[in-house]
């Protein structure tokens, strides 16, 4: 999967539970799945239209029920769902939360090697200095980044190694991305 595919599927807060739900051998339907992921209504639809858009998911056409139909990963959703199952069997339950947010993952797998915010920033061309910042700010708290200054630089700058549960989540997502 190539790095724009990743923050794209990432970018909505229950695509991942979804796809590692799916991979899990969660029944595709609505009531298991949203059940299985505890999310709101609206923001479960929303992404599993996002996931449908991406192509990770589809609709299963031998299913029958309109109302209440069967989804199916893709090939690609295939291969996204195991990843997406790594990242969710490595962090716990309190991490859930900073797992939905949109930036952490991405910023994560560009940790798989300490790194400088500008090589972090080159890394996700859409990123927002403020994203990243706060990306950072957010992971440094939980303890899954760690920021050292390195004084014998001019200027001095800081960098950014992945640790605790953000280094065994960075393993886990950097073999299976592709940066572009």
């Amino acid at each position: 999967m190539d790095i724009k595919l990743f923050v794209n599927v990432t970018s909505r807060a229950w695509a991942l539970a979804i796809l590692s739900n799916l991979h899990a051998g969660v029944a595709g339907r609505q009531a298991p799945l949203l059940a299985a992921t505890g999310a709101s209504r609206t923001a479960f639809a929303q992404s599993m239209d996002h996931l449908i858009t991406v192509g990770l998911l589809e609709r299963n056409p031998g299913y029958g029920h309109p109302l209440r139909p069967e989804f199916r990963l893709t090939s690609l959703g295939v291969s996204a769902a195991a990843m997406a199952n790594k990242i969710q069997s490595v962090a716990g339950k309190e991490d859930q939360d900073l797992l939905r947010r949109s930036w952490t993952l991405p910023v994560l797998t560009t940790l798989h090697t300490p790194s400088r915010f500008n090589d972090i920033k080159r890394s996700l061309p859409s990123i927002t200095d403020r994203a990243l910042s706060q990306s950072l700010k957010i992971m440094e708290v939980r303890s899954w980044v760690c920021r050292a200054v390195d004084e014998t630089a001019r200027p001095p700058r800081s960098i950014y190694s992945a640790v605790n549960a953000g280094a065994a989540i960075s393993q886990a997502t950097a073999p299976e991305i592709r940066f572009v």
